[in-house]
């Protein structure tokens, strides 16, 4: 029995209970767990099986009680399930951590949609896991191909469904893929979509694009994918492709942003990946902008450069705050970025926004 606890500062290791069983009673055991750093407040335990060797079929597990011995707070659930899930076959389960005065995260269900080409076919030979991040966590390992729905299958293209339960994970940002096999496969993956069972929108759309070789030579295979791109759903493009597109009264409503990007005078500091930027408001925030057109430089982002953009969006009042990134594409993607500069021309305000990393 395994766990891996899930805090504001981090997550643990995996904590094996082999050799941690203090007191066992009938039925239950108890035991003093060290942390090797501060996690900060405890969010998520996952709990699970690491293997299934040794002859253990099952695993039912009635109840678990946490309490830090430092502040006495405790946390106590009934959790009533048996590993491995006969769902899927998963072998972990998680939960969210409730201390007193302190708001929970929620267990969501994640509809996981695979755009494959071949994977149908090779199933029984391959093992495949997915770990899902975003900004509270990630997902751990997920088996892909034990429990498939909605499987649809043409003469080029193939997709199933892959259903999760996952303490929430948030805003999404990439899918690590683990493959392997005892024999030679080929997998011919082309892109992921993810979302919350019960909701249309948003979908997350991770763009694969690859085939997987696996053989003798290389038997696993782990590729990071991070997020493509959102579709945010009809409603909210509609609403973007207003603002910027009709005039009149609307067009009055749209505030225009200049942005200075500042590269940092590093040795590689510079990226041919794709950026891009989000500007968040008092009043509101903008959608996602690519920064691909320079007023200064065709080819943007370079070292010890400043690259300058025009974007329109709707009003956002007073910037507090950015989020800039890349998709790591081309080779040796990494950019070192100083500064960004937005110049709001509506308010007459200039916002600073310091990097250096």
């Amino acid at each position: 029995l395994v766990m891996v606890f899930y805090g504001s500062n981090g997550k643990s290791n995996p904590v094996s209970m082999e050799n941690k069983v203090e007191h066992q009673a009938k039925n239950q055991i108890t035991c003093d767990i060290h942390l090797p750093y501060d996690l900060g407040m405890i969010y998520k335990v996952r709990l699970g099986l690491q293997s299934l060797e040794n002859n253990i079929s099952q695993l039912s597990l009635r109840h678990f009680k946490m309490q830090n011995t430092s502040t006495l707070d405790t946390f106590s659930l009934t959790i009533n399930k048996t590993l491995p899930l006969s769902l899927n076959g998963d072998r972990w389960i998680e939960f969210p951590v409730e201390w007193p005065l302190k708001e929970a995260l929620s267990v969501v269900t994640y509809h996981l949609t695979v755009f494959s080409r071949n994977i149908l076919s090779e199933r029984n030979l391959v093992h495949m896991t997915a770990c899902i991040y975003g900004t509270h966590g990630d997902s751990g390992d997920r088996p892909l191909l034990l429990s498939l729905q909605n499987v649809q299958q043409g003469e080029d293209n193939e997709s199933f469904l892959v259903i999760m339960d996952a303490v929430e994970l948030g805003e999404l940002d990439k899918v690590v893929l683990l493959i392997s096999s005892k024999t030679d496969c080929k997998l011919d993956i082309k892109k992921l979509h993810l979302k919350e069972a019960v909701k249309e929108h948003p979908i997350y759309v991770f763009e694969v694009n690859e085939a997987f070789s696996v053989d003798a030579n290389k038997p696993e295979i782990q590729r990071e994918i991070p997020v493509s791109f959102v579709i945010r759903g009809d409603k909210q493009k509609n609403d973007i492709d207003n603002n910027l597109h009709k005039e009149g009264s609307q067009a009055r409503n749209l505030s225009e942003y200049t942005i200075k990007v500042y590269t940092g005078d590093k040795r590689g500091a510079g990226t041919d990946a794709n950026v891009h930027i989000i500007l968040f408001g008092n009043e509101d925030k903008s959608e996602v902008f690519q920064l691909s057109q320079s007023l200064e430089h065709q080819d943007p982002f370079e070292r010890g450069k400043v690259d300058t953009f025009k974007i329109k969006t709707k009003k956002l009042g007073s910037l507090h705050s950015i989020e800039i990134g890349h998709d790591g594409k081309g080779f040796a993607s990494g950019w070192f970025l100083e500064k960004v500069e937005i110049t709001d021309a509506s308010r007459n305000s200039v916002y600073c926004f310091n990097c250096n990393r």
